[in-house]
């Protein structure tokens, strides 16, 4: 019988001291174990039952067994062309299934990766590489529950061994070797990157082995890297740089490896990220996480002044130029190392989608710079963090202690006996604005937000219009629709955070106004034209309006989307379940739905100074929205209502005479707070703390802003 695998010399194979007769040799002793144990079964395994499927079980005769035995025989040429013939046939389904079932890993974990052919270790991770790709995220952990990570560890020792060789050099091997490195090179770097997605634990195995490391740099370092290998460990490198210090403080030591040599990781990516293509692409991605791990931005940039802005016009450019439909890389379709069109642009906009949300640190940190508190952007600079932003409290009393949100039979007449002091200091808590600081002092104080506005925005936008114009079952430029919308949401979200009452703020105000009206009139108005039954885009579309409207108002509306968007909100509760059918999903976010959207962008589409017409419409509909309890979905009424709290909460704009009053709209908002209290009462605090906490203080806040209204009649 074989020794044990964790007595196979894996070192002493793969440094070439094995050679094919030792590999015989160990062959014939398992040969000569089966005659005398009559099979080489492993007396602990359960046997393998054929499928109950005639027609995969004919299959598994046919072509599986037969194959898996050929890898296993003691002729070195019979195990090499198995390898092969599985590598081939893995990616069909039912032959994949089979194999598993088979236990083809373990054969290829114990025999195939510790064979002296170089040729079948190539084909043993390819398979490796291939049930990776295909099998979901356990597969992976399964990998690594069966120490795959210490076959990966010989093999890339193997393989940095074979690229710094001055004897030969790796450029005098012959073709079919080199190209055996090529492949194992390029499944190493997938089945890594697919270990680090799935489990945490082997995201820092990985990084801590110094070979592994070391190879990955070796390959970004060496001029002779093929485009394939080249992109897979880029890929690679950007999913382990991913909110992950300890192997960016390695990367940024230059890979320093055994024998004090160094790769010039860093340098290398910086100079990718200068040219084009997906190796461009992947570069700046891995640089953006770099600086977002080591906090390197506008105010406070890192190596040769390394932050996003840095970036921008790479993948910017790569916008431009890269058209779906059409090759990528600029390369034939055949051409090795071409990457897929959608993949390029996917790509490019999720880091820029990134960037968008990141540049919240060069706001904090500019404010900091100017001795400014900080409290503007709660956490990722999205929607339902600015949402936040806009609630009419703080959920505290006067004196500063927190209120119980169950106590929702307070007395109003304890309001009415406020003074006028505290009345007016009372409403501007409910109704104040935004209380961001100064962020910025100019737009050129923010490289990262002035490419982003002036370079990347117009390229979204036109990214966008194409695939708007694509057939609606296009899956490609779906995908690509879906992140550029999402690019330009983070963006726009980020920017409509800044205080533009501010005067020092208005040169940033001077540039994004122009880009905000490009959005909403070449990627806004076309989606609502369209009367688009896509759920996921008009979601998209609707935030985004949000976020636009948070700057233009209703500035920006052109055809009276105004209107769109009160039919999407109706047709949108047609989508969500009934509050009565119990409480929200915990992994659900109620404050994202269409419908609290399409509410937020109403909101401040109504906002001074809306023509009273404008005004009124939407006042009578957010009203209608509350009023419409308990039908209405709690979330949408109190977004709702603190958009009302924010339109007539001051009596010197020209709507709360024009509309509030004239039209008669408090004894509405009185009606409301017996509908909203019985809301609160049936909403979960287990299961949905937010929409608890919001929908208290929203009790409290129309209290309040009753008491105010009463007091200011005009």
């Amino acid at each position: 019988m074989l020794p044990s695998p964790a007595c196979i010399d894996l070192d002493r194979v793969e440094r070439g001291e094995a050679t094919e007769t030792v590999a015989d040799m160990g062959k014939s002793r398992r040969s000569r174990g089966k005659a005398a144990a009559g099979h080489r079964a492993d007396p602990i395994a359960k046997p393998v039952k054929p499928p109950s499927d005639p027609e995969l079980a004919a299959l598994r005769e046919k072509s599986i067994l037969p194959v898996l035995k050929d890898l296993q025989s003691p002729e070195p040429k019979s195990r090499t062309t198995a390898a092969g013939a599985i590598a081939n046939i893995i990616q069909d389904q039912k032959c994949r299934k089979l194999l598993l079932r088979e236990q083809v890993v373990q054969i290829v974990l114990k025999e195939t990766l510790t064979d002296a052919s170089l040729e079948s270790r190539a084909a043993g991770w390819e398979i490796l590489r291939v049930l990776v790709a295909e099998e979901e995220a356990d597969f992976c952990v399964h990998l690594y529950r069966v120490d795959v990570l210490t076959a990966i560890h010989h093999a890339a020792k193997k393989l940095n061994e074979s690229i710094s060789s001055q004897s030969p050099a790796f450029t005098k091997l012959t073709k079919a070797e080199q190209s055996f490195h090529w492949i194992i090179a390029e499944a190493l770097a997938a089945i890594l990157e697919g270990l680090a997605e799935a489990q945490d634990e082997a995201l820092a195995g990985i990084a801590q082995d110094e070979a592994i490391v070391t190879m990955l740099f070796n390959l970004v370092a060496a001029d002779f890297t093929t485009a394939e290998v080249l992109n897979s460990t880029l890929s690679c490198m950007l999913t382990l740089s991913e909110d992950n210090r300890q192997f960016v403080e390695i990367l940024l030591a230059d890979g320093t490896t055994g024998n004090g040599q160094k790769t010039g990781c860093y340098e290398n990516l910086a100079a990718l990220q200068r040219g084009d293509g997906m190796k461009a692409v992947l570069a700046c991605g891995v640089l953006h996480n770099v600086f977002s791990v080591m906090g390197w931005h506008d105010q406070n940039p890192g190596r040769d002044g390394g932050c996003d802005a840095a970036l921008i016009p790479t993948l910017a450019s790569t916008l431009e130029r890269t058209e779906l439909g059409k090759p990528g890389d600029g390369a034939d379709s055949n051409e090795p190392g071409s990457s897929s069109p959608v993949e390029v642009l996917r790509l490019a906009l999720e880091i820029l989608a990134s960037m968008g949300t990141a540049l919240q640190q060069a706001l904090e940190s500019n404010a900091k710079a100017a001795d400014e508190p900080w409290d503007g952007i709660k956490d990722d600079g999205k929607e339902d963090d600015v949402m936040q932003g806009d609630d009419i409290n703080d959920g505290k009393s006067e004196d500063g202690k927190d209120e119980d949100g169950d106590e929702e039979d307070d007395d109003d007449d304890d309001d009415d006996e406020m003074n006028q002091d505290e009345l007016e200091a009372d409403m501007e808590m409910v109704t104040g604005a935004d209380d961001y600081p100064d962020e910025a002092s100019g737009i050129d104080d923010l490289p990262t937000l002035r490419e982003l506005i002036h370079n990347a925005v117009p390229k979204i936008i036109k990214v966008c219009q194409t695939t708007l114009k694509t057939k609606e079952e296009d899956e490609s430029a779906s995908i690509v629709r879906s992140c550029a919308f999402n690019a330009l949401n983070n963006i726009s979200w980020t920017i409509s955070c800044i205080d533009f009452s501010d005067p020092q703020n208005s040169p940033i105000q001077t540039a994004w106004l122009p880009a905000a009206r490009a959005i909403w009139k070449d990627a806004i108005a076309p989606v609502l034209a369209s009367d688009t039954s896509d759920v996921d885009l008009a979601t998209s579309v609707t935030s985004l309006a949000w976020a636009i409207s948070r700057a233009l108002h209703e500035e920006g509306l052109l055809h009276g989307e105004q209107k769109k968007f009160i039919s999407l909100y109706h047709a949108s509760q047609n989508l969500a379940a009934p509050p009565s059918e119990g409480a929200q999903q915990e992994d659900e976010d109620p404050f994202q739905s269409l419908g609290v959207k399409c509410v937020g962008v109403l909101g401040q589409l109504a906002q001074d100074p809306a023509p009273v017409e404008l005004n009124r419409e939407i006042g009578v509909f957010l009203i209608t929205v509350v009023a419409s309890l308990p039908e209405t979905q709690p979330a949408s009424a109190v977004e709702a209502l603190n958009q009302l709290f924010d339109i007539y909460g001051d009596e010197d704009k020209a709507c709360d005479k024009e509309v509030f009053w004239k039209d008669n709209f408090l004894p509405h908002f009185e009606a409301m707070l017996p509908k909203l209290r019985a809301m609160v009462k049936k909403i979960d605090k287990r299961a949905s703390a937010e929409l608890r906490t919001r929908a208290d203080e929203t009790v409290l806040n129309l209290q309040r802003f009753i008491s105010y209204k009463k007091k200011h009649h005009p």
